[in-house]
């Protein structure tokens, strides 16, 4: 989906001042990361780590777990296409709508996809269990207790949870813990997400040691970069100076989505800072996004290209109050004129 994902910025420039199409919240203060990454620069001369293993290291002894249980990847993207790579062929079961990059990476390596609404719906020859958790676009959760039920219930297939909103809600998700500890189980994670970082493309997946250690054959050298291992470092030495206000957050995605509601807007309601909208019958969400961009500079996610969705969709994060007020202020203009 090299296309279709959000935070598409890239194409407009300048004319972009409030991001609302990222579901990470973009007000964070990354000066003291710059200047550390300004001293590293010299690194870029050698090359990295073939496998970043001084990371998988210092991120296994802050979760608590074994090393074993951590692989380090570019992004958690590219843990999702070793992982398709490792099941080639085999018959994936994707919690739908959701992040189409299971679909894409499934669909390279030959598998077989069936789109469920739940994980009450799994066929019992599933090679491959895909579920966003929260999920995006709906910024819904799934219960951690039926998660680990089903897994237990499933052990023929392979969970891929993927967990990378962790921080942005109350609800209780699987631990890592219970990902290294549970044979056909993984979690995946992104440094992306938690530190508003997603140039850098840092993120890992925790799972039992055999289940890392196959995913990790599928993985070239050097995957990860010297300046993103140095990064890495550094915002996990400091992760108590990125404090993520979810609960705030989550509150400012509610009012949003009532206030919508109000205008005719439909939402899904959302476990955490992002929530998914669904215009009135004969109003499309790329046409809202147009009007977005060259009124306010305001950038919201199309969401018409996820599984099942259609053009009436879009997908928003909630950003500063008065950042979020001005979203609302221009789609009660856009809804009064359209």
């Amino acid at each position: 989906m090299i296309d279709g994902h959000g935070d598409d910025s890239f194409r407009y420039g300048t004319r972009i001042r409030h991001n609302f199409s990222t579901n990470i919240y973009s007000d964070v203060d990354h000066s003291a990361l710059i200047d550390f990454l300004a001293d590293k620069a010299a690194g870029i001369k050698s090359y990295p780590e073939p496998r970043p293993e001084s990371i998988e290291r210092l991120i296994a002894m802050k979760l608590g777990i074994g090393k074993g249980n951590v692989m380090v990847t570019n992004g958690a993207t590219e843990a999702i296409y070793l992982t398709a790579h490792l099941f080639h062929g085999g018959k994936s079961a994707i919690v739908s709508p959701t992040f189409r990059e299971y679909q894409d990476a499934c669909a390279m390596y030959g598998h077989s996809v069936t789109f469920i609404s739940s994980l009450s719906e799994i066929p019992s020859d599933t090679t491959c269990v895909w579920l966003c958790n929260p999920n995006n676009p709906t910024g819904k959760t799934v219960d951690r207790d039926s998660i680990l039920e089903t897994a237990a219930k499933n052990p023929g297939a392979v969970f891929i949870i993927d967990q990378a909103y962790s921080d942005y809600t109350l609800q209780p998700l699987v631990t890592p813990a219970e990902a290294a500890g549970i044979g056909n189980l993984m979690i995946l994670s992104s440094l992306t997400k938690r530190f508003a970082v997603p140039g850098l493309r840092i993120g890992y997946a925790v799972g039992s040691e055999k289940l890392m250690s196959e995913i990790g054959k599928m993985r070239m050298p050097w995957s990860v970069n010297q300046l993103a291992i140095e990064a890495a470092r550094f915002l996990i030495n400091h992760s108590d100076d990125y404090v993520i206000d979810s609960r705030g957050l989550h509150a400012e995605a509610l009012r949003i989505g009532k206030e919508m509601a109000g205008m005719g807007i439909k939402s899904t309601g959302t476990d955490c800072n992002f929530l998914l909208a669904k215009l009135p019958q004969g109003k499309k969400a790329s046409q809202l996004k147009d009007f977005l961009i060259d009124r306010y500079g305001i950038l919201i996610r199309d969401a018409s290209n996820f599984e099942g969705l259609d053009g009436s969709y879009f997908r928003i994060a909630a950003q500063r109050h008065e950042e979020n007020d001005l979203l609302l202020t221009a789609l009660r203009e856009w809804m009064s004129q359209s």
